[in-house]
């Protein structure tokens, strides 16, 4: 099967931010060429975040080594094949043309021409028609933020221009006063931004529940503001800031190898299972002296960065670093659940060329990966991939999904399906119905950080208080919250740390920790550590019985 190409969308090259995301790639060429003392440096984490920080670490000519707990790299985009060879993944995962650091990475390991661009639109189920379909269409050429505007109100299903009009003043100090209103935001809830503005009930259930359970897999009443302003900004100042692309398979064929072929050739390594007992340091530094591994052997380096996920590092915290402010405000972040699945049909479905927003209480998006994927291609039968969220209470689920079974989460998703594709799927469709042939569930209990109001004050800076520890992950503080890009700024943010510490630069310096943190009694705790070495452990993703279900 042939899929349609897009071309690379040509403005995302012309932005502020994708200058200023090669200014900083840049800056680790030019380390290379005065660098005078080349660094060891230990990274425990092998995701995006990890691997983008030893990506960057090798370019200013250091020696970055990644200890990865897991047999798999790529974090919460790692992905491993089944008993038929297909690959079972964590999560959906769409690249935006507002993504300047991703999309410099992939420029510079030459793998641009493995992104499958879309179609510039938005693509929405239609709650009360089901099976249909309707769409904000971006125009070409025009710039931002008008052809936003135009496709807003080009679109006539779903909201009134009263409606849209309503939305005007919520939004207009987002264009004028930038970053500063959208932190200013972080303390509200969806719903609570709303009121204060005047935006009628309808916005939310027609665009911010899709939006909320599409960014951070969370209901609005509990979603902080700022994640939907950080996107809306985006979208609205980047004229092709919007735009979604498709990798063209496999995240550890098609991402990881060529960061970590790029790693190696630099010399750096990267090492699979390798998980971290135990984060040694010197009774009267404090700075960390090696990184016991589980198997009992010690790594020992100049640097150590940690790019575990922040649910992990804070098993992982060293009892004399644990009434540091520092690392006692991560108590107040930690990951949020999602569920991913995968079911193959035994015939092709009618379906949109690229990533959907469900509009249903239980599936936030999904892709027919048979359409939008031209490892998964095929013209006689489809594969759903779809991100269940939210999937507890605590987010807004009607009960906790995470502990259901498999054949539950699958048995609820097609009733939801069925409205979707009712002349397809389900009883409806009569002799015509697609029958599932092999499904697969993916749970991540703990996955990106939960965005919840009053959230971003406590995401540390990738400066520590510790000399030679550096803090990577998508949750430390960047400007992308918990995403590919966020996870890859965060990278080589830390990457940069390291620059600057080895070449005794001043660097920019260790975030203040809120005052809710330092006016506490702070008591020191001993390191819970990891227990056990399956991947929820180590803040991966895994199948409730370790294979796919074969319908019969």
């Amino acid at each position: 099967m042939k899929l349609d190409r897009y071309p690379t969308p040509r403005r995302i090259k012309q932005t502020p931010n994708w200058r200023e995301a090669k200014e900083l790639s840049n800056k680790f060429l030019e380390e290379k060429s005065t660098n005078q003392s080349k660094k060891k440096v230990a990274i425990i984490g092998g995701g995006l975040s990890g691997l983008a920080c030893a990506k960057y670490l090798s370019d200013a000519g250091h020696e970055p080594v990644v200890y990865e707990a897991r047999n798999v790299l790529g974090g919460k985009v790692s992905a491993w094949q089944d008993k038929d060879g297909d690959w079972i993944e964590t999560g959906l995962h769409i690249f935006f043309g507002a993504y300047p650091n991703m999309m410099n990475l992939f420029e510079e390991l030459d793998i641009e021409d493995r992104l499958q661009w879309k179609k510039h639109q938005m693509t929405f189920a239609m709650q009360e028609l089901p099976g249909q379909f309707t769409s904000f269409q971006f125009p070409a050429n025009v710039p931002a933020p008008f052809n936003m505007a135009m496709a807003i109100l080009s679109n006539t299903e779903m909201l009134t221009l009263e409606e849209k009009v309503k939305m005007v003043p919520g939004l207009l100090p987002m264009l004028l006063e930038g970053q500063s209103f959208i932190d200013d935001q972080d303390e509200l809830s969806v719903l609570e931004f709303m009121r204060k503005y005047g935006m009628p009930e309808r916005i939310n259930e027609e665009i911010f529940i899709a939006m909320g359970k599409a960014l951070d897999f969370t209901d609005p009443d509990k979603l902080s503001m700022s994640v939907i302003l950080t996107a809306m900004n985006r979208f609205i100042n980047e004229a092709d800031g919007s735009q979604t692309a498709f990798i063209d398979g496999n995240q550890p064929d098609r991402l990881c190898k060529p960061m970590v072929d790029h790693i190696e050739f630099r010399g750096g390594k990267v090492h699979t299972g390798k998980p971290i007992a135990e984060i040694k340091v010197n009774s009267e530094t404090l700075s960390v002296e090696g990184l016991e591994l589980t198997d009992g052997s010690l790594v020992e380096a100049d640097y150590y960065i940690s790019a575990m996920p922040v649910d992990v590092i804070k098993k992982m915290i060293p009892k004399q670093w644990s009434t540091m402010p520092y690392f006692a405000q991560l108590k107040e972040l930690e990951g949020i659940p999602v569920i991913n699945l995968q079911i193959w049909f035994d015939r092709k479905l009618t379906s949109v060329d690229g990533l959907c927003f469900s509009r249903s209480p239980l599936l936030s998006v999904y892709a027919d990966m048979s359409t939008c994927c031209e490892e998964y291609a095929s013209d006689d039968a489809s594969m759903l991939e779809l991100v269940f969220a939210p999937c507890t209470p605590q987010v807004g689920a009607d009960r906790n999904w995470i502990a259901a079974s498999d054949e539950e989460i699958i048995e609820a998703t097609l009733l939801e399906l069925e409205r979707l594709f009712p002349t397809e799927i389900g009883a409806a469709a009569g002799d015509r119905a697609a029958e599932v042939t092999k499904s697969t569930v993916v749970r991540v209990p703990r996955s990106v950080y939960a965005t919840t109001p009053g959230r971003n004050k406590f995401r540390p800076s990738q400066d520590s208080p510790i000399d030679n520890f550096v803090m990577a992950g998508d949750f430390a503080s960047q400007k992308f919250l918990g995403s590919m890009e966020g996870a890859v700024l965060s990278g080589k943010l830390a990457a940069e740390v390291v620059c600057d510490r080895a070449a005794s630069r001043p660097t920019k310096g260790i975030q203040s920790v809120h005052e809710s943190i330092t006016s506490q009694q702070l008591e020191e705790k001993d390191p819970v550590g990891v227990r056990g070495d399956f991947p929820i452990a180590f803040g991966g993703g895994q199948q409730g019985s370790g294979q796919t279900v074969d319908h019969p």
